[in-house]
This record gives C-alpha cells, structure tokens and sequence, in this order.
C-alpha cells in the first residue's frame, strides 16, 4: 500500500514543484505576507496629523497646543488661522484633524467660565476617528485639572489638598498593547487555511483536466491510496509555512510565544484535516482550475472575516455568531493566540482542539465519499 501511496506522492511534489512561480507562492509569499501584515495591518494610532487654529495666542491656548502635541498621539502638520488651508488639509489627505481655539479661550478660562476649545476629526475612517477622540479627550480632562489646581493655588496661597483616583491599569500577555502580537500569530492560520485549500482544491481536478484520472483509476491503486498520495504533500507543505511564519514572527517581529510548539503542531494537524477536507470537496465538485481557486476564495474569504481574524466574533450579529461555530478557523486562531500570547495549555485549549478533529473528521469524511462517488 505505502509503496502505492509513495508513488503518487513523488508524482505530486514533481507536479507542485515544476513551475519555478509555483515554487515562489508556496514559500515565498507566506514571508512576504507575513512581514506586509506585521508592519501594514496595525490598530495602533500615533501621530495624527493635525491643523492648529489658534486664534487666541495667549499662554493658556499655548499651553494646550503643547499638550496634544507633545502627547506622542498629535503631531501638528499645519498652524494656520485660515479655515479654508484647513479644510484642504482635511479635504487632501494631509492632516486627520483640525485642533480650533477662538480668540478668548484664555481669559473664559482664567474668569472661571468655560472655555470651549473645538476639534474636528475625519471621521472617514471611524475607527482612527474614535482613538483620536479618545485620545483629545484624556489630553483634555489632565489639562482642565491642572487649570483648577493653579486656581485654588492662585486664590489661597497654597496647594490644594484634593483626593485623587489612581487607576493602575496593567495588560495581560500583551503588556505594551501591541497590535502587531494580535495579527502575526493570526497569520499562521490564514496562511496555511489558503495554501492548503488551494492546492488541495485543484489536485484532482488537474488530473481530470490532464485527462490522466481514469487512467490512475484503472491502475492497482486503491481511492484512499489516492487520495493520502493526493493530501500528504500538502500537509507538509502546511507545516513548514507554518514553521515559516512562526521563524518570521519571533526573530523578526519578536513576538513572544510563552506556549509550547508541540501543541501548536498538535493544532495545526487537526486544522489541515479540515481544510485539505475541503480542499478535495471543491476539486471534486469543480470541473476546472479556475472553477476550483473561484471556490477556493468563495470560501477562504468569509471564513476569516467570521473567524476573528479581523473583527470580533461577539460584535456579530447573533444568528452570524452560531455559524462562526462551523468555521475551523475560529477555533485554530484562538489556539494560536492561546499558545504565543498566553501561554496555556491543553488543559485550557482542549475544547477547540475536539472542535477541530469533529468538524475535520466529519468534513474530510464527506469529501472521501463524495470522491468516490465521483471516480465510480
């Protein structure tokens, strides 16, 4: 059997690696998407352009301006009293947000009325937009308190004894909040879910184009022989952009992986049983190619968009969140994220773990039968 299996093997590496641009996507593009996520795909927001319309100019106005922008958030692109240069600004792309003082900011707030200082955001991209608004309003509220003490000092003399709240706020696994530990992991299993459906997606469906699958059918080989023959290379393809990615995000990137490897590859196995299940489904089921990678991507791209990759699962609509349990993808992320960020165990992670080997036994099961439905 094994001899049977081994030949079909060696016939498929030649096949993938034939094409020097084949040889490119596999072990190429896992590097370089890696490296364009980890330094492209970031929540993190830091010097946002802003336009300062100071039309006040006294210390107080001054002294705010300096707040936002020795904050490390704000950097000021643009100082101008001329709304239309700022609204081009905002309007091209050249600053996000336009910081406006009116003329008696500082005396409203040394008279203790209140002083309004406006700031406009571009709320194109609502999610920068929030940030940013988060960011202006902590800047604010230490400014506004620092003007109350110098008041009461200014009117008894002395320091005022106030009682304040210290929040000691302290992140775990991710201490510095770094989006880039979140998505490098995530990588992992985004790559090897489309490099697996992939090329296991247009295996058969080669040889039927090729013409060559009644001549295999006719030979001794048996369709699980075929089918192991058909499925292995990938799966160790799998595994090394997997190892690949993993080299990538911990030498490079320095992302911290506090679990053990051998829990990551006990994860990674019982996804690739999904993924090469759906794989021969879709090339059974296709007639071409290129019917087969349409389906591919049909699949690939809702998958991780109801994974988690991208937006939390618990944000979702309700009815979308019960069908997030029929994605393998949601399960192998959290046992990624498990292993590098957390640290925990099978102990912890082993409900995804069964997940995974229920959906991908089931999964490839389908697809075996569907397979020799097809051949018979």
């Amino acid at each position: 059997m094994w001899e049977r299996v081994l030949t079909i093997l060696r016939k498929e590496f030649r096949s993938i690696f034939r094409d020097p641009r084949m040889r490119i996507v596999i072990f190429g593009l896992p590097v370089i998407q890696t490296l364009i996520f980890g330094y492209a795909v970031t929540l993190d927001v830091r010097h946002v352009e802003l336009v300062v319309i100071d039309r006040d100019q006294t210390p107080a106005s001054r002294e705010l301006v300096s707040r936002f922008t020795g904050s490390g958030y704000f950097a000021a692109v643009l100082e101008t009293e001329d709304e239309a240069a700022a609204e081009v600004a905002i309007d091209t792309g050249a600053a996000a947000a336009i910081l406006r003082l009116h003329a008696g900011f500082g005396a409203d707030l040394h008279g203790g009325r209140t002083a309004v200082a406006q700031l406009i955001i571009d709320g194109s991209d609502s999610n920068t937009a929030r940030f940013v608004l988060n960011y202006a309003n902590a800047i604010t509220r230490a400014f506004d308190r620092q003007v109350l003490l110098d008041r009461q000092l200014r009117r008894t003399g002395t320091k005022p004894e106030l009682g304040v709240v210290n929040l000691e706020a302290r992140a775990w696994f991710n201490a510095d909040l770094e989006s880039r530990n979140f998505y490098v992991p995530g990588i992992i299993a985004t790559l090897v879910m489309l490099v697996s459906l992939m090329l296991t997606s247009m295996a058969i469906v080669r040889e039927k184009e090729a013409g060559t699958i009644e001549q295999i059918m006719v030979t001794p080989i048996r369709p699980v022989e075929f089918i192991l023959g058909k499925c292995l290379p990938f799966a160790l393809i799998g595994y090394i952009n997997m190892v690949m990615v993993v080299v990538v995000g911990l030498f490079w990137f320095g992302i911290p992986m506090r679990g053990g490897f051998p829990l990551l590859l006990l994860g990674t196995t019982l996804f690739l049983l999904s993924t090469l299940g759906i794989g021969l489904f879709i090339s059974t089921v296709s007639r071409t190619q290129q019917q087969a990678m349409m389906t591919t991507f049909f699949f690939f791209f809702p998958a991780m968009l109801l994974s988690g990759f991208v937006y939390p699962i618990a944000n979702m609509p309700e009815f979308v969140q019960w069908l997030t349990f029929l994605n393998p993808l949601r399960y192998f992320l959290i046992i990624i994220r498990g292993v590098f960020l957390q640290g925990v165990g099978l102990d912890v992670l082993w409900p995804q773990n069964l997940a995974l080997l229920v959906l991908g036994g089931v999964v490839l099961a389908f697809a075996v039968s569907r397979f020799h439905k097809t051949v018979s």
